[in-house]
């Protein structure tokens, strides 16, 4: 039997739910710069697949790498952490 590699996994919130059956969701982490040491948000933008349409703006997902679903998707929706109020 052929070991599978390990998936990446981030977590993030939905900024985007306008297309069917996917969501666009933003990753942001702060990151030091190198040559001024000051903090920096840094965004990074994933197209993930919905099944069931299941997710609104705001709510904060987690999403894993799968095979490629489309020319920009290659996510899916783990699971639905927090709902947005």
């Amino acid at each position: 039997m052929e070991k599978r590699n390990l998936r990446k996994e981030r977590i993030g919130s939905v900024t985007s739910n306008k297309m069917e059956k996917s969501v666009v969701v933003s990753e942001t982490k702060k990151i030091k710069h190198k040559k001024y040491g000051k903090f920096v948000l840094q965004t990074k933008k994933y197209v993930a697949h919905d099944e069931e349409n299941k997710c609104n703006i705001g709510d904060t997902v987690k999403i894993m790498e799968t095979r490629p679903l489309s020319k920009r998707k290659c996510w899916r929706i783990v699971e639905i952490l927090e709902k947005a109020k």
